[in-house]
C-alpha cells in the first residue's frame, strides 16, 4: 500500500516536471518568432495594432460622452475621425497587400 503511494507521488512528481520544463527554461533567441517575420506579416501586424488603437479610442470616446466627460459637439467632432481610421484599418486588414501607410493614415 505504502509503495503504490509513494510510486503514485513519485509519478505525479515527475509528470509535474515534464509539463512545466519549457516554461521554466529561458527562452533562446533562434526561438524568437518575431525576428523572422515577413514584410506582409510586419503589415498586418501594424494595422491590427491600430485598428485596436482606433478601436479603444472609440470605446473610451463613447465611455467620456455617456458619462458627460465628452459633449455632443465635441462628440460629433471626434467620433467621424475616429471611425474612419478603424474602418481603413478594417479594411486594410481585409485587403492582402495592404500597405500601412497608405490605407490607415489616409
Amino acid at each position: 500500500m505504502i509503495v503504490a503511494v509513494v510510486l503514485g507521488v513519485l509519478l505525479t512528481v515527475a509528470c509535474v516536471v515534464f509539463v512545466a520544463r519549457p516554461f521554466l527554461r529561458d527562452p533562446e533567441a533562434r526561438n524568437d518568432r518575431l525576428d523572422t517575420l515577413s514584410e506582409p506579416e510586419r503589415r498586418r501586424i501594424a494595422l491590427a495594432e491600430e485598428r485596436d488603437r482606433a478601436l479603444a479610442a472609440l470605446k473610451e470616446l463613447e465611455v467620456d460622452h455617456r458619462t458627460g466627460k465628452v459633449s455632443d459637439e465635441d462628440y460629433r467632432e471626434l467620433v467621424g475621425s475616429l471611425r474612419r481610421q478603424a474602418a481603413e484599418a478594417l479594411r486594410a486588414l481585409d485587403t492582402p497587400t495592404a500597405r500601412p501607410a497608405e490605407r490607415v493614415r489616409a
